[in-house]
């Protein structure tokens, strides 16, 4: 395991398991977010972020972590290049939950995400904007396409579905204690 995709809805994870996993295998984090957002909530278009991924993928020629989707705009760039894909399909409720603790603190600190990137309570309320809506409307749809996606992959693509917190401990955990 040195090339991993860490795939799933927003407010699953990803981001936190990626940071950990990158961390216990010794190799860069590379969050598709920080590539998408420029300054002012600019998205990278798709030929763009596509640079920024295979820049950041061959900088990282001896393993990566990557977290995020972003398939409309990169295809299966990652996933082609992947060894392990790692899907977090937490229950609606967790994902909601994590959504409006985590906008609503990030609010409330002002907290810098990306490129000088803030959340604020307009974007938070605005449905086109919101990232709470954005978890609304797309979490059934991942776990619709996401095997779909998974069973046109390489047959040696091992593919982790990870759908609680104890999961996610275990699976960290033999991933510690694999040998180096």
């Amino acid at each position: 395991m040195r090339r991993v995709s860490v795939v799933g809805g927003s407010c699953s994870g990803k981001t936190s398991l990626s940071g950990t996993l990158a961390a216990l295998l010794g190799v860069p984090h590379i969050e598709l977010d920080a590539l998408h957002h420029g300054p002012n909530w600019r998205e990278a278009s798709a030929e763009e972020l596509r640079a920024c991924v295979e820049a950041a993928l061959t900088q990282a020629a001896d393993g990566w972590v990557v977290d995020g989707n972003y398939h409309g705009k990169l295809g299966t760039l990652v996933l082609e290049r992947a060894d392990t894909v790692v899907w977090l399909d937490p229950p609606f409720r967790i994902a909601l939950g994590r959504v409006l603790r985590r906008t609503g603190s990030r609010i409330a600190r002002r907290a810098e995400l990306w490129n000088g990137n803030r959340e604020t309570l307009r974007n938070a309320l605005l449905p086109r904007e919101s990232i709470v809506w954005w978890v609304v409307r797309t979490h059934r749809r991942y776990r619709r396409v996401l095997p779909e996606r998974f069973a046109a992959a390489p047959p040696e693509l091992r593919v982790f579905r990870l759908r609680s917190a104890s999961e996610v401990r275990g699976f960290l955990a033999s991933v510690a204690a694999r040998p180096a």
